[in-house]
């Protein structure tokens, strides 16, 4: 709740600031859409996948710790049953939070919207407060144009370093999938050879 209000009064602060800002009212109406609405949209992203990495990884580290002194118990009785039952279900909690995070990538996001929306806030009150690289510029409207030119340069390297990770790392679970399957078909054919040699002989 206190991050959202913190959010809110963001994003209501440096609308109020633009809006000072003297500029076209066309002008005024590309920076709110073009950077503001991506700087709180991007800082909701990273805020919302850095959660869902956390709680993730929290069910793995804590269910790793746990599992082993479950099953490392000497219980006896009719506990047994429930101890078993519960090692299991807590282990293939772990494993399904681990497969999320490797499917969906909650903690690459969370770096990646981090980084970006850092870039845009840092340019925009540079930009605010005419410091370099708007030092010689009179007045914001000057500015404008090499203000809305770097934006446009940090969305679009943004979304060239998002595409080329994502084709990385699908080349790289690609590869891991066929050496696991060559691994598999290995352990396959010598299981076999050992078969037919236990009949042959």
């Amino acid at each position: 709740m206190l991050r959202q209000n913190y959010q809110e009064f963001s994003g209501q602060n440096m609308s109020a600031i633009i809006e000072e800002l003297t500029l076209s009212d066309l002008q005024k109406h590309f920076l709110q859409s073009r950077w503001l609405n991506q700087v709180l949209f991007m800082e909701a992203e990273s805020n919302k996948a850095r959660n869902q990495y956390y709680i993730l990884r929290l069910i793995a580290v804590i269910g790793g710790i746990i599992i082993p002194a479950l099953v490392s118990l000497n219980i006896i009785g009719t506990a047994v049953p429930g101890v078993l039952w519960g090692t299991f279900g807590l282990s293939l909690v772990v494993a399904v939070s681990v497969a999320v995070e490797e499917i969906f990538h909650f903690g690459r996001r969370w770096r990646h919207y981090r980084q970006t929306v850092g870039c845009l806030k840092i340019e925009g009150w540079k930009y605010f407060q005419l410091s370099s690289p708007y030092q010689n510029y009179s007045d914001h409207e000057d500015a404008y144009p090499l203000f809305a030119s770097r934006i446009e340069s940090i969305i679009q390297r943004d979304a060239e370093v998002y595409i080329t990770t994502e084709v990385v790392h699908e080349r790289k679970d690609e590869k891991e999938k066929q050496k696991s399957l060559m691994s598999t078909n290995s352990k396959t054919d010598k299981f076999e050879i050992a078969g037919q040699s236990r009949i042959e002989s």
